[in-house]
């Protein structure tokens, strides 16, 4: 595996002699190593950075090793984690492999075998791109999943794009990530504490397009009662991403080329000209060299949006991808809805892997979701999953009897809702904040309705 100086290794140990060994020798080998010699030490080191690999002494001066994984599990959790243990505590380390280490080595043990298990974890595909955290504004970053050839290619070319201020195209079909891409491109350059700005290109009329993106001038049209500085204004030093950038009429296609080239507009209603410092990345789920073709969008337009291309494969096409993505959805929704689902079965997992979502990651998160909210223990199973959706004409799904085997036929509107909030309060333990999410309306009208139906729950 070539290119090692991108992953990053934190050593835990109290030897100084065994972390200077390890420390020289990965560092020959390329990868980017941190050291620490106790657990206070490399739990502030995991609140500060994000490593690909830690390799834990289970034995430390102020904690265990178990302590230190379990917040790394907590904190970076598709961080590779490696525990070196002596021969008398093998018991101990397979206890954390129960918590989440990818494996571990006994001492004493030969360089080249921990070398080996590093190659192995990383290309197993345990692999993820998280952005910087941008100092001193309590920004996380955004975090992109995925071990395929492909995937990896994207997290390499954001190394080389993000620092730049070249124009980005990306393709991609709907719900493949295409705004957190963005995002991740944003968050790594030198804008990342500059504004991000988003704009659906198809969701704005075409009359109101220049106005938002450029802005107008009190008096410019009938409702212009007030100056209004546009989008691009707003990302003023910043990013501007264009989502659906072939929804874009050709008049508007014109304006943007003025602005990708000479980095000036005018408002709607102005004549002062303005200039702005903005990078653009552009986004579309269309081939845009058809459209170039059929004359439906400016060729040199294509051309200066497209100087750096982007294509992310849909989720049917990177299968590995799912496990991953599945349990980073199941971590994220449990904590979310507050219940404690921490497993997908193997029957459920490969449910899955099988099936082609077109929907892509989101249909997928989705399909997590919905998965939290009916699984009533810590595991959730094949029958809890509802995947893809019903035909147009075909009935809804009852979803009474997934909350409850005891099906119910009400006689009225008000007797049905009454019913259905009666199961789904039963299905999540009388939890109020819970019930309202699922019935999707807010927890004070929740409890309106306990009292107008006289629930008591």
């Amino acid at each position: 595996m070539s290119n090692l100086r991108k992953y990053k290794v934190l050593l835990v140990d109290d030897e100084p002699n065994m972390l200077n060994i390890l420390s020289c020798v990965l560092s020959d080998e390329g990868y980017s190593v941190d050291v620490a010699n106790d657990g206070k030490d490399a739990i502030s080191k995991i609140s500060s950075y994000d490593y690909h690999v830690a390799i834990l002494d289970l034995k430390l001066p102020d904690m265990t090793g178990l302590d230190v994984l379990r917040e790394i599990k907590a904190r970076t959790p598709q961080t590779v984690a490696i525990m070196i243990t002596a021969y008398s505590s093998v018991d101990t380390a397979i206890q954390a492999m129960k918590i989440g280490a990818y494996d571990y080595i006994t001492k004493p043990f030969k360089i080249e075998q921990l070398k080996d298990i590093i190659l192995k974890a990383l290309e197993s595909g345990v692999l993820f791109y998280r952005t910087p955290r941008v100092k001193d504004s309590g920004k996380q970053g955004f975090e992109i999943i995925g071990s395929t050839a492909g995937m990896q290619e994207i997290f390499e070319m954001i190394d080389y794009v993000a620092p730049t201020n070249s124009s980005v195209l990306i393709y991609g079909e709907t719900g493949t990530g295409k705004e957190l891409l963005a995002r991740a491109i944003h968050d790594s350059s030198h804008r990342a504490e500059k504004p991000f700005v988003k704009v659906n290109c198809a969701a704005i009329p075409e009359g109101l397009l220049e106005s938002e993106l450029f802005g107008h001038e009190r008096g410019a049209f009938t409702s212009a009662i007030a100056t209004r500085i546009g989008l691009f204004e707003a990302a003023d030093s910043g990013t501007i991403l264009l989502d659906e950038i072939a929804e874009m009429s050709p008049a508007m296609q014109a304006k943007l080329l003025r602005v990708t080239q000479e980095k000036e507009f005018e408002r709607v209603g102005s004549s002062k000209t303005r200039m702005v410092d903005v990078r653009i990345i552009s986004a579309t789920n269309k081939n845009l060299v058809e459209l170039v073709a059929q004359g439906s969008f400016r060729e040199d337009l294509y051309y200066r949006l497209s100087v750096v291309p982007f294509y992310i494969p849909p989720l049917r096409d990177r299968k590995d991808d799912i496990r991953l993505l599945s349990k980073k959805f199941l971590r994220d929704y449990s904590e979310i809805l507050g219940k404690r689902v921490e497993l997908i079965s193997d029957e459920a997992m490969k449910k899955l892997m099988e099936y082609d979502w077109p929907g892509n990651v989101r249909e997928l998160e989705n399909c997590i979701e919905r998965a939290v909210i009916f699984t009533k223990g810590s595991v959730v199973e094949a029958d809890s999953l509802f995947i893809g959706l019903p035909a147009i004409n075909a009935p809804l799904p009852d979803w009474s009897e997934q909350i409850n085997d005891t099906p119910y036929e009400p006689k009225s509107i008000r007797e049905m809702e009454k019913a259905h909030i009666i199961k789904v309060l039963e299905s999540t333990d009388s939890n109020r904040t819970q019930a309202a999410k699922i019935l999707e309306i807010s927890r004070r009208t929740l409890q309106n309705k306990i009292k107008k139906y006289g629930i008591m729950d």
